[in-house]
């Protein structure tokens, strides 16, 4: 840090198991991706290329490139992944994963069906090619998922050979663990944390509404996704109480 504060909550240095922040790149440009790493790279754990946007994103290999220069992972978004699973082109995906460097792979069901049993084959068999993260939850914000089906789910998934589970919100952070006003579902997170430790899901929030409850409930050190580029030291004076929403939060009183 650029000087000395007191009271400042402890958090996980890089490369770190959590505490993580993963940013969703919709579509930087070489350029942008640079100067965005130039100054956020101690505070970015994972970069998610945004749904499908890596297969129509010019200059993908050499944007790679500068994100693997800052030893970052990169993982291509789940609908990618369902986009090749529902056209029978599996191998296809571990083919494209493999030639551009991808060791982070995601494994999501959010947009087609794929029974349970099966997702979590798929899961299995990409471990033995790299790290795999699957996201549990619909994009369909009419269906509705009963906490104990997230948690069967979650853990079947962990299970499987998953690092990570990701809680579903999409980039707009309507949908999934929370309702179409961006109001966390507060019941269902409390009760999955009943079940699934809180350091192996990375909760999407892409709201600073959203942001504020996890950190209250869980601490600087709580893994948060789907965070946008321009949001990310926002975010970090957030979790250690550097922003007006979480000022008083790790300040002991009798000091202060």
């Amino acid at each position: 840090m650029n000087f000395n504060l007191s009271q400042i909550p402890a958090r996980l240095q890089r490369p770190r198991i959590s505490g993580i922040t993963m940013v969703m790149d919709k579509g930087l440009s070489v350029n942008e991706a640079q100067n965005f790493l130039s100054v956020n790279h101690p505070h970015v754990d994972v970069i998610k290329l945004g749904f499908g946007t890596s297969f129509v994103t010019p200059n993908l290999a050499e944007k790679l490139e500068i994100y693997r220069s800052y030893d970052i992972p990169v993982y291509f978004g789940g609908t990618l992944f369902e986009a090749f699973l529902i056209r029978n082109q599996f191998d296809d995906y571990l083919r494209v994963c493999k030639e551009y460097g991808i060791s982070y792979m995601e494994v999501s069901d959010g947009s087609i069906t794929i029974p349970h049993a099966e997702k979590c084959g798929y899961i299995e068999k990409l471990t033995r090619h790299g790290t795999v993260l699957s996201e549990v939850g619909s994009k369909d914000a009419a269906h509705i998922i009963p906490p104990y089906k997230w948690i069967e789910l979650m853990k079947a998934e962990l299970n499987a050979g998953s690092s990570y589970v990701i809680a579903e919100a999409r980039e707009a952070g309507n949908v999934g663990i929370y309702r179409g006003t961006g109001e966390v579902r507060e019941g269902l997170v409390q009760e999955i944390l009943t079940q699934i430790p809180g350091e192996k899901i990375i909760w999407e929030a892409p709201q600073k509404a959203q942001q504020l409850y996890f950190i209250e409930l869980l601490g600087c050190n709580v893994n948060l996704g789907n965070i946008a580029p321009t949001e990310v030291i926002p975010l970090e004076a957030m979790r250690i109480g550097l922003r007006g929403d979480t000022f008083d939060l790790f300040l002991d009183k009798k000091e202060a």
